[in-house]
């Protein structure tokens, strides 16, 4: 059981000196304007519109997020920059192109903080400064990435649609103002919060923990839930930043950014080596044992390249020089750290935990706020114990109905983000109610993993019996905090109702999980793939893959003795991987391991790698899969690769019939008592 812990001072530390700081009134690079051309991201399906939804993936490859050492960080983040979407990119900024314009959206998905630092690194590297200009929606980690690091990105919807090739374009840093001056127009960018214009102006969060580090390390965490009154107004989400504002009088409100304590502070391999760069330049590395940190390897583990290892061994090299040892440094093969760590119980209802991860928002599925950050942003929270937090708007959406046949929590996400469209969660904070509490936790970790995809600041249900039971089963009953749900007076700002009774299985088509249709009508198109991945930190459980295992010997049943493509399983956890090998009462005693070995299925480590394109499953150019994952972005799953998303179910059928179709194709007849895992 995890509880938030004061500071530890390193045995034989000098007690840290308060840094001289002095009040900074203007932002780093003093009054001068920046100047420079436009380079403009054009969308080539639409004259004259500029692209919407660059994601990090584009912005810096898979490949390219590899460090080999502290020294070395950003050397190949500098060389990824738009590897694939502008392959002369760095040639353009060096040339002074260094005001990138683009469309809504801009930076959504990953916590990849590798993306604005190296951005912004292409262009320091010849001595200048590049300029972020797009639409009033940016992906909300990049935004506080780049906040947090010095990046200028101006959102101004005016400003990038006005904007044309060989536009010149200055910024002031000072007052934020954008103007452009070929065609004589001046742009305000959507404003700051007052303290996020703090840390820019101070310089950045290095800088800024360096300023709270020796407060920060004498202040004892304290805790505090609101009485009735005050959390009738306020939402799950609110009432924890509430109970766990380091600032007793901070005001718990949308736009209003606050400190807050965390229980937990987990990074992966991948992330983990800026947020140990972060806490060095903070501490000094060896003045505290870093505070709530976590550690799973679990992205870069089983590729076979010798500067993964690299990458592998500076999270390896920290845990061992500050003692961080199991569940809190997970080991390759232990698990992907969205299961591994609620596994152990780290994970609890009403806890506060940022993760250097986007899908670290699945943390909702158990009751707490579970929302992504980038590596500086956990280093700094690694030094002091709390980071800066912005509440985002409210949005609630309420669960009615009974789940059709086949229906799983994979359907019901991919029906959200169908419906939400384009403009997707808009930033808001969910909260899920689920009326009849029918969602399992396997189905709501899905859900609440995959508000990355849909844009959310994050996602939570607050905890009820299905939640308490789930704990139950794992043997813990003594939770730290009280229990809570949504205050009977909250303002959503937007408040809707998902009927689960017209929900049937869904295919999520390229290149976007809310592009998605029923199974039955993709069935119809008889689309055909190379491969049949089951798995991930979205349906990587057991419950998940027992769904599978299910539909798989029904299949056999029915005379599909073998996968006709390839059939892998990624377990959520090496927990996981063990237990189903077990018998399994469900399946007549078969273990799930065996039904799926049965008709060709092949069981891997479990990692991330193919989710996100790395390792020997990794897509080839012109490859296609069918999988349970959570992105099927352009190139997410391999350069030149195609994703479809599906439920486990849809996954397991599609493999014994060789195109995409859910369980009814297999001809199935639908039994809650066999095929149900819910009940």
């Amino acid at each position: 059981m995890n509880t938030i812990q004061p500071a530890r001072q390193k045995s034989g530390a000098a007690p840290s000196a308060r840094p001289a700081v002095s009040a900074v009134d203007r932002p780093p690079g003093g009054d001068h304007l920046v100047r420079g051309r436009a380079l403009i991201f054009w969308d080539p399906k639409v004259p004259g519109k500029k692209l919407d939804a660059i994601d990090t993936d584009q912005i810096t490859p898979a490949d390219d997020c590899v460090s080999e050492s502290l020294d070395r960080l950003d050397e190949r983040w500098k060389l990824g920059a738009f590897r694939y979407l502008m392959p002369d990119f760095r040639q353009r900024v060096h040339r002074g192109e260094t005001f990138v314009i683009a469309g809504e959206r801009f930076g959504i998905g990953s916590s990849r903080e590798m993306s604005p630092a190296g951005l912004k690194a292409v262009a320091e590297e010849a001595g200048l400064e590049l300029v972020i200009v797009c639409g009033d929606g940016v992906g909300d980690i990049f935004r506080r990435n780049a906040l947090n690091l010095g990046l200028h990105v101006v959102q101004s919807r005016a400003a990038s649609e006005d904007a044309q090739e060989g536009d010149v374009l200055t910024f002031d840093p000072l007052t934020r103002r954008l103007t452009n001056e070929t065609r004589g127009k001046t742009y305000d960018p959507v404003p700051l919060t007052p303290m996020e214009d703090e840390i820019r102006r101070s310089g950045g969060i290095i800088k800024v923990g360096r300023r709270e580090f020796t407060e920060a390390t004498a202040r004892p965490p304290r805790i505090g839930w609101p009485d009735s009154k005050t959390a009738k107004g306020l939402t799950s989400t609110e009432q924890i930043v509430w109970s766990h504002r380091v600032d007793k009088d901070a005001e718990v409100r949308p736009g209003g950014t606050l400190r807050v304590w965390c229980d937990l502070l987990p990074a992966s391999d991948g992330t983990a080596p800026f947020s140990i760069h972060t806490f060095n330049q903070i501490t000094g590395g060896d003045r505290i044992f870093p505070r709530q940190a976590a550690i799973a390897n679990d992205h870069f583990v089983f590729s076979g390249r010798n500067a993964d290892d690299k990458q592998t061994s500076i999270g390896r090299e920290f845990a061992q020089l500050h003692d961080i040892g199991k569940p809190y440094y997970a080991t390759p093969g232990d698990g992907i750290f969205h299961f591994y760590f609620p596994e152990q119980g780290l994970v609890v209802p009403g806890a506060f935990i940022p993760g250097a991860d986007s899908h670290s928002r699945a943390y909702g599925a158990y009751g707490a706020v579970g929302t992504g950050v980038g590596s500086t942003q956990l280093g700094f929270g690694w030094s002091t114990g709390y980071i800066y937090f912005t509440p985002a708007k409210r949005r609630r959406v309420v669960f009615t109905g009974r789940l059709r046949p086949w229906v799983s929590g994979k359907d019901v996400v991919l029906a959200l983000l169908r419906r939400w469209g384009k403009a997707q969660a808009q930033g808001m904070s969910v909260e899920f109610v689920d009326a009849d509490r029918q969602l399992p936790i396997p189905y709501r970790n899905t859900v609440a993993n995959m508000m990355a995809e849909a844009e959310a600041q994050n996602g939570i249900f607050a905890p009820d019996e299905v939640t308490l039971d789930w704990y139950r089963r794992k043997g813990i009953s003594d939770l730290p905090y009280p229990s809570f749900k949504p205050g009977a007076d909250v303002a959503w700002d937007l408040d809707e109702t998902l009927d689960l009774s017209e929900l049937v299985p869904f295919i999520a088509k390229p290149f976007a999980p809310g592009n998605a249709f029923p199974a039955d009508e993709v069935a119809l198109e008889k689309l055909t793939f190379d491969k049949a991945f089951i798995g991930s930190c979205t349906n990587g459980g057991y419950d998940d893959l027992l769904e599978a295992a299910l539909v798989i010997r029904s299949g056999r049943e029915h005379g599909f003795e073998t996968v006709p493509k390839q059939f892998v399983i990624f377990p959520g956890s090496g927990g996981v991987k063990r237990d189903i090998e077990n018998p399994e009462p469900r399946l007549d005693g078969e273990s799930i391991a065996s039904v799926l070995r049965s008709v060709g299925g092949e069981i891997r480590e479990s990692w991330c790698g193919p989710c996100f394109g790395q390792g020997p499953d990794a897509l080839k150019k012109g490859e296609v899969a069918i999988t349970s994952f959570n992105r099927n972005w352009q190139n997410r799953m391999g350069v030149g690769g195609l994703g479809y998303l599906a439920s486990p179910a849809v996954v397991a059928s599609s493999a014994l019939l060789g195109y995409m179709a859910g369980p009814s194709s297999l001809g199935i007849k639908w039994d809650p008592e066999h095929f149900d895992v819910s009940v």
